[in-house]
């Protein structure tokens, strides 16, 4: 029997929405969650988000899923850089 080695929900659109949910939810915003593309950017001209607005998702996505995410992390530009690549940091990274 083999057993695959991918984290649960690698590449899994259910974890997808599910985070674009709490996005949306954490920032009161007037849109629905399957409308946040999965490869736009999250900041500036994608959803528009700013640093108080990724600190907010920080704050539920740490709570929701039991990762430490750290202010001073050089590699948040990166994993906030859209919804894909937030839900694969989550994917690699949760403990719950």
């Amino acid at each position: 029997m083999t057993e695959t080695t991918s984290p649960p929900f690698a590449n899994d659109q259910a974890l997808q929405l599910e985070v674009a949910q709490l996005i949306v939810e954490a920032l009161n915003l007037d849109i629905q969650a399957t409308e946040i593309a999965p490869d736009a950017p999250l900041y500036g001209d994608g959803l528009g988000l700013d640093s108080i607005d990724v600190l907010e998702i920080s704050l539920v996505i740490s709570k929701r899923y039991g990762l430490q995410m750290r202010a001073d992390n050089q590699d948040n530009e990166s994993f906030f850089s859209s919804l894909a690549s937030l839900t694969a940091y989550i994917a690699s990274q949760r403990t719950r």
